[in-house]
């Protein structure tokens, strides 16, 4: 790349390193390996009890912001002293007013407080900031691009889009000199809400396929026929409400019970302890294992197990969703056939009885109709988990999308030089 080795990017992160970010980790790689330099600054302090490997192949160094203000206060007034004496401060200062019409809380406060230690603590030698997430990392990174006089970046990704005021995104998309979004849908909403709808980009995040290798799955027998040799249904999702577990586990106690089958969950979440006792409640807990939170390649191992992959995603209330979920995507590249909810992205990868099976989300009775089809039918399995296979390796290769985020970064530079 053009004068990469004198390009800095800091990248603004809401919690670092996360478990359920894997797309976000295996990106900031990728601009490593494109030869871009990158500082982390995260918002948060991890709370996950394990990291997944390619974490740890990331060089980059990560500053924590204080995640309250009033934990580390003479941080924030020695930032507040030195911003104060940025050129773009007092412009700033007018930016976060009027936010703070629209938005009187303690969160609004606390995100202009942590983009006044970003401005005081920024490398000298940086030259951008990129955030992840067009909600509260892009607020602080919109408020210090502000006070330094610096370009800024963000990727906008599914909750952030869907639980934020569109007055709020029109303003960051009108300061960013560009924004990309992994959805279709995503893309089209926030062009609607931008001034210039040319600077929203579309980039599908996609998956790093070698850490993913293609594999030929047995032919699996299994019917459901056997109470020895239950069909195995895996889902990789946290424990909260877009994921719709409670519906995917209602479902599941309304098959037949001449099919026999073990469900096996993989993640942590905040409904975590309700859902296991909703299993209790409808007599299906013995049939479930909670595995928790485990590291990328016991995943993968889980993949390769299971004999179909389930995901009920829903809208919830507030307008929270999944985009394009990557643990359906990683599924489907290793030839496991999934069924799934017509959600946000997901008829964007997935059409109903050509690559998977796909319901309506929140309806218990379609969603056991698809199980029950796909666990008593192996053939089925078969073929719809090959399709979505060749779907995803043709098409959701990860460093399709690095390629353009390093083209979107290397064509705003230039144009700096």
């Amino acid at each position: 790349m053009k004068n990469s080795e004198s390009r800095k990017l800091v990248v603004v992160l809401k919690g670092y390193p996360r478990l359920s970010e894997t797309f976000i980790a295996q990106e900031l790689l990728g601009l490593e390996q494109a030869g871009i330099e990158l500082q982390l600054v995260s918002l948060r302090h991890p709370t996950d009890r394990t990291r997944h490997a390619v974490h740890d192949e990331i060089r980059a160094p990560v500053n924590y912001l204080p995640e309250y203000l009033h934990d580390a206060p003479g941080r924030v007034l020695r930032s507040l002293s030195k911003a104060m004496r940025l050129p773009g401060f007092f412009a700033a200062c007018k930016d976060f007013l009027a936010d703070l019409m629209h938005d009187r809380s303690r969160n609004r406060v606390r995100r202009f407080g942590q983009s006044l230690v970003l401005a005081a603590e920024w490398p000298a030698d940086a030259h951008w900031v990129h955030a992840h997430f067009i909600h509260t990392p892009a607020s602080v990174a919109a408020y210090a691009a502000r006070i330094l006089e610096v370009p800024w970046s963000v990727s906008a990704h599914a909750k952030d889009i869907w639980t934020s005021p569109a007055r709020e995104l029109s303003g960051k998309l009108a300061s960013a000199r560009w924004a990309v979004t992994c959805t279709a849908v995503g893309h089209r909403y926030l062009q609607s809400l931008a001034a210039h709808p040319e600077t929203v980009h579309l980039s599908y995040h996609g998956i790093d396929l070698d850490r993913f290798p293609a594999t030929v799955r047995p032919t699996s027998s299994r019917d459901g026929s056997s109470v020895d040799d239950p069909v195995i249904i895996l889902s990789v999702g946290r424990a909260v409400g877009k994921k719709g577990y409670d519906t995917l586990l209602r479902a599941l106690a309304a098959l037949p019970d001449t099919l026999h089958w073990r469900f096996v969950h993989i993640g942590d979440g905040t409904k975590r302890d309700s859902l296991q006792a909703l299993a209790r409640d409808l007599g299906i807990e013995p049939h479930i294992r909670w595995l928790g939170a485990i590291g990328q390649g016991d995943v993968l191992v889980n993949y390769q197990a299971a004999d179909l992959f389930v995901l009920a995603c829903r809208v919830t209330d507030d307008g929270d969703r999944d985009g394009l979920p990557n643990v359906l995507v990683e599924a489907a590249s290793q030839g496991l056939p999934c069924v799934s909810t017509r959600v946000s992205a997901i008829p964007e990868l997935f059409t109903h009885d050509e690559n998977a099976l796909l319901v309506e989300s929140d309806d218990v009775p379609a969603l056991s109709a698809a199980l029950a089809r796909a666990l008593s039918d192996p053939e089925l399995r078969d073929r719809l988990g090959q399709a979505a296979q060749l779907k995803v390796r043709s098409t959701l290769d990860y460093h399709a999308s690095i390629r353009q985020l390093v083209s979107l970064f290397e064509e705003q530079w230039n144009k700096e030089s």
